[in-house]
């Protein structure tokens, strides 16, 4: 029988394999580790830009579910903003039943107070001067009383909800003659 290094030609005369030295041996096995140690370096490579890649996704979902949840607050507060409008005016109106006005009162407070507690602010609007950022003028008076663009009165109460304009208010304005 044939060694493992020596092979039967068709003539049956064994050939002999040439045997690679042990310098040949430790260059391939050099070699393999070197394409082991380069496929190694890739797979993490492209392991850590996965991960990372997660993270990133991970943290723009958590963004995007944030704003959702505000967003639908915003509307949620801008449909409650006209009955606390509603609510403004009855509080105004003069009635024989004073229980009655209170329990108004207290309903407009209680729900004034949950609509803070969420984020409202009312735009302070009388006295100030005019800004179109926050203000809508629906009139305009011609006054040598009062400065120049100056908001005399409010004819709706304008709101901001987490800094942002929600609705401007409606005020009448002083312009110069």
């Amino acid at each position: 029988m044939a060694d493992d290094n020596q092979e039967q030609n068709a003539s049956g005369v064994e050939e002999t394999l040439p045997v690679p030295t042990p310098e040949a041996q430790i260059a391939a096995l050099a070699g393999e580790r070197d394409q082991l140690a380069a496929e190694k370096a890739d797979l993490k490579d492209r392991l850590l830009r996965t991960l990372a890649d997660f993270e990133n996704f991970r943290r723009r979902a958590e963004r995007d579910r944030s704003e959702y949840a505000q967003y639908a607050a915003t509307e949620m507060v801008r449909d409650l903003i006209p009955i606390l409008d509603d609510f403004r005016r009855a509080v105004k109106v003069e009635t024989a039943d004073k229980e009655y006005a209170k329990g108004i009162e207290l309903i407009d407070q209680r729900l004034f107070e949950a609509l803070k507690k969420a984020g409202l602010e009312p735009i302070e609007s009388a006295g100030k001067l005019f800004d179109p950022n926050l203000h809508q003028a629906v009139v305009r008076v011609q006054s040598e009383e009062f400065p120049d663009q100056t908001v005399l009165e409010e004819f709706q109460s304008g709101y901001n909800f987490k800094g942002k304009l929600l609705r401007p208010a409606m005020v009448k304005v002083a312009v110069k003659p």
